[in-house]
């Protein structure tokens, strides 16, 4: 079962999300800000982490940098949620070293889509 960790402050779209994706047959861990996130990166070793850019403490563009400049946790992938999406915030979320990038309000299927191309292996 490959683990996800989402990285989310918002308490609705937290409880949302993961549990759609656990009934998808996906494990999910949670952080609540990008420092935590980091820290559960490194204890749990998810195969993908999903990072909300708008976090308190660290926020997601830092969380993605440190994350990928790390040995321990480069290889995994990334993906950027904003609900803000601005233009040039994909670019720059590829630049902070995240594999892909999907705005809220969440589309289902289409991030499904993007967290199986980027699981080592699929799926």
């Amino acid at each position: 079962m490959p683990k996800i960790l989402y990285v989310e402050d918002d308490e609705m779209n937290r409880d949302m999300l993961s549990r759609r994706l656990e009934r998808r047959g996906y494990q999910v861990v949670l952080a609540l800000d990008g420092d935590q996130g980091i820290a559960v990166a490194m204890s749990e070793a998810p195969d993908l982490i999903l990072m909300d850019l708008s976090l308190p403490i660290v926020d997601g563009w830092e969380a993605a940098r440190r994350l990928k400049t790390s040995p321990q946790t480069r290889a995994i992938p990334i993906i950027a949620l904003t609900a803000h999406a601005m233009a040039g915030d994909r670019q720059k979320a590829i630049e902070a070293g995240c594999d892909d990038y999907d705005s809220k309000p969440i589309d289902l299927p289409r991030l499904l889509a993007k967290i199986e191309a980027l699981l080592p292996g699929g799926k």
